[in-house]
């Protein structure tokens, strides 16, 4: 099934981790795919290893007028925009909230959530003078748990649902859909670099990020991909304004262990 053909979609740091598998499920159904990133050289490999009409552009998602460039040349490359995934993100700084920094604070919520307003103000004048288009941020379950996450992060986070949210009460008029995703732990190279390891314990990460939630398993790119690519389809028409939490049942509840419950 090809369920996005001749859509074509925008993926902010689309070079690895969640983004990467956003791209290759967006292809995957026949969408033409804008990758945008600061890594050209991973970009570009996943450019070359994804079947389907995909471009690369280097764009710094903290730069309004780099998101507003990176909207034109998607229109220049393939005519038009029909999909927005503003998805970038990156270690932010970590700590007690007694020793952050302004300065932390201000990088890690342009970086989280400026970009994610820049992405919706460009994308979303693009598409309201078509009538139509899809907006879709990555959000996580540290916005909605307490705890899940880093403070700031978890404040910008939080941040990414409302302004969803709110973006999609504007935008619906003009025919344009606004809804995010919420990711469980998945277990990227960014965590793996947030926790001090290297790629070689990501099965062990992932098998411990699956052990307290009820389905027994961590999420991955390629889950967070499948979300997407339902949010940017047609079976999706009457979706908006909605946080899809994509966790493996993380923020339903923690289980109980075997042992606990005999």
């Amino acid at each position: 099934m090809k369920g996005l053909a001749g859509k074509v979609a925008v993926v902010t740091g689309g070079a690895s981790g969640i983004g990467e598998g956003i791209v290759r499920a967006l292809a995957a159904e026949g969408a033409r795919v804008m990758i945008a990133d600061i890594n050209e050289d991973a970009g570009r490999a996943v450019l070359e290893s994804t079947d389907g009409e995909l471009a690369y552009r280097h764009a710094d998602v903290t730069s309004e007028s780099a998101i507003e460039r990176l909207v034109a040349d998607t229109h220049s490359e393939f005519g038009g925009l029909d999909i927005m995934c503003n998805n970038a993100g990156a270690l932010v700084p970590r700590g007690s909230i007694l020793e952050l920094t302004s300065d932390q604070f201000d990088f890690a919520i342009a970086l989280l959530l400026r970009s994610v307003f820049y992405g919706i103000k460009h994308a979303g004048r693009a598409m309201a003078e078509r009538g139509q288009g899809c907006i879709i941020n990555t959000a996580s379950t540290a916005g909605i748990l307490p705890g899940g996450g880093p403070h700031i992060y978890a404040a910008a986070k939080a941040a990414v649902i409302h302004l969803t949210k709110s973006a999609s009460l504007e935008l619906g008029e003009k025919g344009v859909r606004v809804n995010c995703v919420c990711p469980g732990g998945v277990a990227t190279n960014l965590v793996l670099d947030a926790l001090g390891a290297d790629a070689s314990a990501t099965q062990g990460l992932h098998d411990a990020m699956g052990t307290m939630r009820p389905l027994g398993r961590a999420t991955t790119p390629d889950d967070l991909g499948q979300a997407v690519a339902f949010l940017a389809s047609d079976c999706a028409a009457a979706i908006t304004g909605q946080s899809l939490t994509v966790d493996a049942g993380e923020v339903t509840g923690i289980l109980w262990s075997k042992q606990a419950v005999k």
